[in-house]
Parts: structure tokens; C-alpha cells; sequence
């Protein structure tokens, strides 16, 4: 089912007036300015362009202004969580999340318990993925991405040219501007730096992401810089320089896993990280944006709680709904998952990217059978959740107005305030009728209008 509003179809009366020929001149400009996010596949590396569709996702302004209190809401729910987690632990002790389910996942970091971060911030960026439900026409979050969420330069970046292309869109209807996120980024980092400059650190060109790394780093004026620009002393950190000069990092906008951050703490291999850092972390003398160890708040299985998290530290209802989800860890859930394998999605609750995820309509008798053992022995590993038929998006595909599945992933920006873009990144599907929709399983993505 497609979703229709008025903005949407104020749009399309519009756009059918127009040249369609100009979105060729979109497409240049995607290759042109290397909008790219590239693959792994098959042990291969593939740059391609980052697939674009010129109808852009609509949302009226007065329901977008509902996720933005519910997306405020969970961020600062969720920023509390990982503050009690990695010190008092209250939500453990008063049984609202079972401690095994912390102290057992790999994302949860014991050593930095006691860590205290600038400002008390750990969720400085977050990247909320979201479906709008077709059955009850209201919007689900399916997971939270606390760690280093990307995106948001692609919008960014093509909106600048969309609106030169068909200037004639814009001259008629009332979009929300979007040119602030990296001001706001900017605000962020200088609100929680420890003293010093601001530090985009990347992986590098090889990175799926490079290109946002670069585009970010110079809309918000940060060094885009690499692990070995960078060197640590008397635990504070410091960029150096081809004449010999260092300075002294405050903020840290890192876009590697923790795995990859430290090779003194972490992975011993790891070439793209600085020796060191991790002290420097503890010591108080780096803001490092998003914290080491938050991979725990946007763990699949502790998903599940995050509406009782809002209820015990806010004492507040969920503005946005979870999706309907069980955990194999019950008895209960882990029957009704049993019994009902067939109809339900089975994600890998240490997965991202669309890795892991397994729908039971489409597996064969003896694969289900499988899997239930597998969840039977490892009950922990996975979580199991209603499918959600979710709105398909119209877009313009080979010369024609097709459906496609699509979400949502919109950004919160943490520092004096809690911020939501008035954008996002709509990644939708090339395929037909396909669920998977993440940018890593080769989706495309569409500008995403909030309209008056």
C-alpha cells in the first residue's frame, strides 16, 4: 500500500508539468561530487554512486512535529540508560532489565564502567530508523543506532541541487529548510569538547561512508583526519602537523566501531585507531562522539526495553511505538516464537546493516526447523518480531511511477539540547516487494521534504 497525503499529492500536480529530462541532471550531480556509498561484496570493494529517486518522501509538518517529541524523548531515555549503565546500574537492580542481558552482550564495555563523559552526553548522534505502519497509519521505531550512524550528508548534499534543477518545486511549496544539521553538529561538538579543536576521524577512502566523513567534516569546519594524523601524550590527544606542530583535540567525531578505535585496548591489529585513545577517554580529556560503549543501548535484544527504560526514567508513556517483539530469553516469548517461526521476522540482535535478518515466509520447512534449534540453544542471540506491513513510497523508476518499500532514519543531535533534523534519510528498496531496505544491502535513497 502506498501513502498518500495532501503535500504529496500537491507535489505530484506540480512535477507531472515538468521537464523530466532535468533529472538527468540530478544524476550528474550525484556522479560529478562522488555522492557515493560503496559495497563490500563477495570480498570485493565496489564504488558506485549512492542510487537517488527524484520523488521525495513527504511527511506534513504537524506530523513530523509528533516524532519529533517522541524521538526526543527516547534519545534522552536512552542517553540516561547508558549514564546508569556504565555507573550506578539502578535499572538492573530494580529488575526492569535482567542483568545478564547487559553483562552478556558483546557490546556492553565493563573496563569503562566508571567512565564519566563531557556534559554527561553519550548519545551525541543518533540515527533512528522508523517505518510508518499501514495498518494503524502511525510510525515504529525498529532500532536505534547509538554508535556511528551515517546518512545524513547524502540528504544534505542533493537537496542543494534538487533545488536548482526544479526550482520551481520549492518557489511553490513550503519545505522545511535543512541547511542547520551541520551547524547544529558544529554547536554539539564545541558544547561538549574538552578544549581543543574538533576532529573528524575516518577510516578512510576505502570506508563506505568516506564521502560523508569529508562532507561533514568540512560543513561543520573539523579536521577530516586519519589515525595516524593523530598521536597521543601525557593522556590527552593531539593532531599533528607536516611542520611538527600538534594540537590539542577536545572533540572527537568518530566514525569507526570500538573495536577498531585503540589497538592498545581493543583489536591489537587495528591500523585505523590511535594507540592510546582509550586513556585519553578515561582520563576526561577528550570528548569522543558517540561514547565507547554504546553499542549496548542499540544492542536488538535491549531494543526490547526501551519503552520500559522512558516509563522508569522519564515516568512517561512512548510517544512512538516499538515494533511487537519477543525475546527467545522468556519462556513465554520463546513459545510463542516457536509456534509461530513461520509468520515472524528473526533478527541476530549483534548485526546491523540488514545482516542477520531472516523472514519466516520465505524459509523452507527444514530452515526453520534449524533455526529453531539454533534459537533454542542460544536464546540471548536473537529477538523475533511481528512483520510490519509498512507504506512503499512511490518512485520514478526507467521512466514509470513504481511502489517500493521504504523507512526512515532520522538524526538527534545531543548537546545543550536535544535536536531532530527536519529531514532524514528515506532509503527504500531497488526491488520489488523487498523488506530490506539498508543502504549496505544496495537500497537507494530519496530526499526526505517536511511540508507546511
Amino acid at each position: 500500500m502506498t501513502e498518500k497525503n495532501p503535500q504529496l499529492e500537491q507535489f505530484f500536480q506540480i512535477f507531472n508539468k515538468l521537464d523530466k529530462n532535468r533529472i538527468a541532471d540530478l544524476k550528474e550531480f550525484t556522479n560529478n561530487f562522488g555522492i557515493n556509498f560503496n559495497l563490500f561484496k563477495d570480498g570485493s570493494f565496489i564504488e558506485r554512486s549512492f542510487p537517488f529517486d527524484v520523488i521525495p518522501r513527504i511527511i506534513p509538518k504537524d506530523e513530523f512535529k509528533v516524532l519529533e517529541r517522541g524521538l526526543q524523548q527516547r534519545v534522552k531515555a536512552l542517553n540516561i540508560f547508558l549514564n546508569d549503565i556504565y555507573s550506578d546500574q539502578k535499572i538492573i537492580k530494580d529488575k526492569i532489565i535482567p542483568a545478564e542481558f547487559v553483562f552478556s552482550s558483546k557490546a556492553y564495555r565493563p573496563e569503562f564502567h566508571g567512565v564519566k563523559t563531557s556534559r554527561s552526553i553519550r548519545t551525541h548522534i543518533s540515527g533512528i530508523d522508523l517505518v510508518k505502519n499501514s495498518a494503524n497509519n502511525r510510525w515504529t521505531i525498529l532500532e536505534d543506532n547509538l554508535r556511528v550512524p551515517s546518512g545524513a550528508s547524502y540528504p544534505l548534499s542533493i537537496r542543494q541541487a534538487y533545488r536548482k534543477v526544479y526550482p520551481e518545486i520549492f518557489e511553490q511549496m513550503n519545505v522545511e529548510k535543512i541547511r542547520y544539521y551541520p551547524q547544529k553538529l558544529a554547536e554539539m561538538m564545541n558544547y561538549v569538547s574538552t578544549g581543543g579543536i574538533n576532529v573528524v576521524l575516518t577510516p578512510g577512502r576505502y570506508n563506505s561512508a568516506f564521502y560523508e566523513h569529508a562532507y561533514l567534516a568540512k560543513q561543520t569546519d573539523a579536521i577530516l583526519a586519519v589515525g595516524s594524523d593523530l598521536e597521543v601524550r601525557d593522556d590527552k590527544l593531539y593532531l599533528k602537523s607536516f611542520d611538527g606542530k600538534r594540537e590539542k583535540v577536545g572533540a572527537m567525531y568518530r566514525r569507526l566501531d570500538d573495536d577498531f578505535l585503540d589497538p592498545l585496548e581493543f583489536k591489537p591489529d587495528s591500523m585505523i585507531g590511535v594507540a592510546g585513545l582509550s586513556n585519553v577517554y578515561r582520563s576526561g580529556n577528550i570528548a569522543l562522539i558517540n561514547s565507547i560503549g554504546n553499542g549496548i543501548a542499540d544492542d536488538k535484544g535491549i531494543y526490547y526495553f526501551v519503552p520500559k527504560m522512558i516509563k522508569y526514567y522519564l515516568n512517561e508513556e512512548p510517544i512512538i511505538d516499538n515494533a511487537p517483539t519477543y525475546l527467545p530469553y522468556f519462556e513465554n516469548d520463546m513459545k510463542y516464537v516457536l509456534e509461530n517461526i513461520e509468520k515472524l521476522v528473526i533478527k541476530d540482535v549483534a548485526e546491523a546493516g540488514g545482516y542477520g535478518v531472516l523472514f519466516g515466509y520465505k524459509m523452507s520447512a527444514v530452515q526453520l526447523s534449524d533455526l529453531k534449534e539454533v534459537i533454542k540453544r542460544e536464546p540471548r542471540r536473537f529477538i523475533a518480531q511481528e512483520l510490519i506491513e509498512f507504506y512503499d513510497v512511490e518512485c520514478f523508476m526507467n521512466g514509470e511511477i513504481v511502489p517500493r518499500k521504504s523507512d526512515l532514519r532520522c538524526y538527534v543531535a545531543y548537546g545543550e539540547e536535544i535536536y531532530v533534523w527536519t529531514n532524514g534519510l528515506t532509503r527504500y528498496a531497488l526491488e520489488a516487494g523487498n523488506y530490506l531496505v539498508n543502504s549496505s544491502q544496495g537500497g537507494g535513497f530519496k530526499d526526505t521534504w517536511i511540508v507546511e
